[in-house]
């Protein structure tokens, strides 16, 4: 039976056509075409300084002209490891006006994760923040990295900020060596009056622009290849499917650069379609909750635990919300009970709208799929995106379900990536072209479809934890833990957590003669800590004579979740019978 969603962003939704005309340039070409419409209008906010597009598109080729100067190619890899700042945003545009690659990791990723993505990538220069030179001074002689750029958050401060940063955050900055190897930010973008000969190449909007990393089922790392069509094409669906939108309104921009959503949606949509970003260097939900209020922002995105945490804040109780014009979340399940908590408290705040559930993955950006504003369905991530196709499957084929039965979420359309970089095989399982000649990604999340076209997500085929919007895969921890001269063996799961939706715990079987003791446990603690990022850190760790196996002799992860499903029942029913 013939299942296909073709967009259904008309009729009774919004009045517009069924595909759009998408731009033909860059990434930095569209913003550029806005910079000449709204050269005054406010391209973003940084902690209070705001920045033009008439700056913004000047500072990009001040930039530009830098890279060149220090030997930047177009086709080159340049790792941008930032928090979002301004000197981020400046720099990732400036990577695409002279054709070359944003490699775009994690600032607070491990020192060994990081000298893995700039082999993988075989990037030739990297940014990053002051504070995380160190990681990288370690590790760059392993790397074929020429130089190092370092910006720091009080370069874009105003005056008085700076100086009360200074006397806080800057303080606890490590010094770095007056004759370290490296490029001062400052110092960068003086080098650009060296440039004497053309800077900007000649981009095609299908060219490889961006790579974003998603971790593989087997613990191998993938580079998601993203093109310049891939990124424009996002923000013209997404401002299409919000038709409330209106230059000059204002974006929170809380999710972090390296991720699909952030860079994509908070960033590139924004930036892209004339709106004003509000940029947030470091995310606490405090800080978002004031932000929102602040700058009267006009949308949110969000993960389901932040929506969560801004129900808790005392500070939000009077706060006026009438502002919004949209809340969107992703990254995880939204679930109904905590939909209609945050659509009362909206509601409560003089918000006239309600949160809307989205969901999409890196090998497509970001969101492909998104509820309509004025039709929600309990428990839908709603329909796709103009120009995005979905149907379900029976898992790992191509034979179409009918409505209503549950197989793999394969998306199509004008986001779908290029690739994994240098994996060929993964690539060839990931994306396969079908009888309609469309290239379809295979998720590997189970879902639904109705008869009117929306999406229910049931869950992931893949194993995978989710905590605090992070995608974490266990076999990749467990690579890392199996390769500790202690560690036997591992087993890496997901365990509820109050706040972040999911904690990891890692189950560790010792190798003959090494004891079980609190200074082993940290030891491996210690380890993690220079090996993962600190969103993947084992919250627990607890160590076992044996790991059950499966009848293949895999170790049975689901025994295991199980197991601490049981103790968290047995623990609750005691303190419901102590409490009786």
């Amino acid at each position: 039976m013939e299942t296909t969603v073709k967009t259904p962003w008309y009729d009774e939704y919004i009045d517009m056509p069924v595909h759009l005309k998408y731009f033909e340039g860059s990434m930095y070409e569209a913003v550029e075409e806005i910079a000449k419409k709204y050269p005054d209008n406010i391209a973003f906010t940084f902690m209070g300084r705001h920045t033009t597009y008439k700056r913004l598109i000047a500072e990009i080729n001040r930039c530009a002209k830098s890279l060149r100067t220090i030997g930047v190619r177009k086709g080159d890899r340049v790792t941008i490891a930032m928090p979002n700042c301004p000197q981020a945003v400046f720099m990732f545009y400036a990577v695409n006006l002279i054709g070359a690659v944003a490699n775009m990791i994690h600032p607070l990723s491990a020192e060994k994760e990081i000298e893995h993505y700039l082999n993988f990538s075989q990037s030739v220069t990297a940014i990053t923040l002051d504070q995380f030179y160190d990681k990288f001074e370690r590790i760059r002689a392993n790397t074929c990295v020429v130089n190092i750029i370092i910006a720091s958050v009080k370069d874009e401060l105003s005056r008085p900020v700076r100086a009360g940063y200074m006397l806080t955050e800057g303080r606890k900055i490590q010094k770095i060596p007056a004759d370290a190897p490296v490029i001062r930010w400052d110092e960068f973008m003086r080098l650009g009056r060296f440039c004497f000969y053309n800077y900007k190449a000649k981009v095609d909007k299908d060219d490889v622009a961006v790579i974003l990393y998603s971790g593989g089922t087997t613990g191998t790392t993938k580079g998601i290849m993203l093109t310049n069509l891939n990124f424009n094409a996002l923000g013209q669906q997404v401002v299409a499917t919000n038709p409330m939108f209106r230059p000059g309104d204002k974006m929170l921009a809380a999710m972090p650069l390296f991720h699909g959503f952030g860079l994509g949606v908070c960033i590139h949509t924004m930036l892209s379609q004339g709106g004003r970003c509000i940029l947030v260097p470091r995310f606490t939900a405090k800080s978002y909750a004031k932000l929102i209020t602040k700058y009267k922002c006009n949308f949110i995105a969000g993960v389901p635990t932040l929506y969560e945490a801004l129900l808790r804040l005392p500070s939000m109780e009077n706060a006026d919300l009438s502002s919004l014009k949209g809340v969107f979340s992703g990254g995880d399940s939204l679930s109904v009970e905590l939909r209609k908590k945050f659509d009362a408290f909206l509601k409560e705040h003089k918000a006239t709208i309600r949160v809307r559930e989205g969901y999409g993955t890196t090998e497509t950006v970001t969101a492909c799929c998104l509820t309509p504003e004025h039709k929600e369905k309990d428990g839908s991530i709603g329909i796709p995106f103009p120009d995005i196709y979905i149907k379900i499957v029976k898992p790992g084929t191509d034979e179409e379900l009918p409505y209503g039965e549950e197989g793999e979420i394969l998306l199509a359309g004008t986001t779908v990536m290029k690739g994994y970089m240098n994996n060929p095989e993964e690539t060839a399982q990931t994306l396969r072209t079908h009888a309609d000649g469309l290239t379809w990604v295979y998720t590997g999340d189970l879902g639904i479809m109705d008869e009117e076209g929306y999406i229910y997500f049931r869950g992931r085929a893949k194993r995978m934890i989710i905590s605090s919007g992070y995608n974490i895969y266990p076999a990749q921890l467990e690579n890392i833990l199996d390769a500790h001269e202690k560690v036997q063996m591992s087993c890496v799961i997901g365990i509820p957590d109050p706040y972040k939706i999911q904690a990891v715990k890692a189950f560790i079987m010792l190798k003959p003669g090494v004891e079980k003791s609190e200074e082993t446990r940290q030891e491996l603690l210690a380890y993690c800590r220079k090996n993962v990022a600190k969103y993947s850190m084992p919250k627990e760790i607890e160590f076992r004579d044996e790991l059950p196996k499966t009848l293949v002799g895999k170790v049975a992860y689901r025994v295991l979740e199980e197991e601490e499903l049981a103790k968290i029942a047995a623990r609750k029913a005691e303190e419901e019978k102590n409490a009786g």
